[in-house]
């Protein structure tokens, strides 16, 4: 009996084996395999029509800008110097277009018409917006300005004291408030007018207190002078004397070619 039991058993256990091996073959064929289309049927699609007005979504909405396109607004560097809601009349040039009329009267007052450049807003003086307007201005070239209306670099190289007088290339700019014909920046030559921090009241002091120690010429940094004056005792009181005359009428300035304060 025990050995029937045994035997059966084993039977038992080969059958097993061989119902498991079957199943997981019925699993991979994909007829077995737990699927969604195989679980719910098939939706039904609601018309259109049928939809609320609410529950509906415009496709316009849903797609994104493209960021890549050719078309992309660029602003321009004059927009950031061009006040937005302005008065026209009060923009600075680089903001607007002139039709600029060459056969004006110099020096006479003339008007222009003028147009703002893209992507500048202004208004006229009721608070409109505007887009043409007039400009008043004196007929005449920018490099014909008076000095007052343009700024023009300073020299750092050129002698303010000399005989004749010397004059350095400068570029000029016009203020941006000035309206004129031609290029707004030019060059220009110019007398030499910078100033290096000398007082003249304090080289003159000097001189007459000091003058025989050669204390204006180190002052004004000409130490070579300074120093024929220091051991030859202001020349004996002659060379003094000069020194006073020509940094009072100022002939002697600055070794570095600057002005007096």
């Amino acid at each position: 009996m025990a050995g029937l039991a045994v035997a059966g058993l084993r039977a038992l256990k080969r059958l097993c084996r061989v119902a498991l091996f079957l199943s997981q073959l019925f699993v991979l064929s994909g007829r077995g395999s737990l699927s969604l289309k195989h679980s719910y049927p098939a939706s039904t699609q609601i018309p259109a029509s049928k939809v609320p007005a609410s529950l509906q979504v415009v496709p316009e909405l849903l797609s994104l800008p493209d960021f890549n396109s050719s078309e992309a607004t660029v602003v321009p560097t004059y927009v950031s110097r061009c006040p937005s809601n302005g008065v026209c009349s009060r923009l600075p040039p680089e903001c607007m277009s002139c039709k600029t009329n060459y056969s004006c009267i110099y020096g006479k007052p003339t008007v222009f018409e003028c147009q703002v450049k893209p992507q500048v807003h202004c208004v006229d003086e009721t608070n409109n917006r505007q887009e043409t307007f007039l400009i008043n201005m004196t007929c005449q070239f920018c490099w014909q300005l008076p000095p007052s209306d343009y700024i023009c670099s300073n020299p750092t190289n050129c002698k303010t004291v000399s005989c004749p007088r010397e004059r350095y290339s400068a570029n000029c700019t016009v203020r941006d408030h000035i309206h004129c014909l031609g290029n707004r920046t030019f060059p220009k030559m110019l007398y030499c007018n910078w100033t290096g921090g000398y007082k003249w009241s304090t080289a003159l002091a000097l001189s007459i207190t000091l003058g025989g120690f050669g204390a204006d010429r180190f002052y004004l940094g000409q130490w070579r002078e300074g120093l024929g004056k220091l051991f030859s005792f202001g020349g004996l009181g002659i060379w003094t004397l000069i020194d006073v005359l020509l940094i009072g009428v100022g002939y002697v300035g600055p070794a570095d070619g600057s002005l007096y304060i």
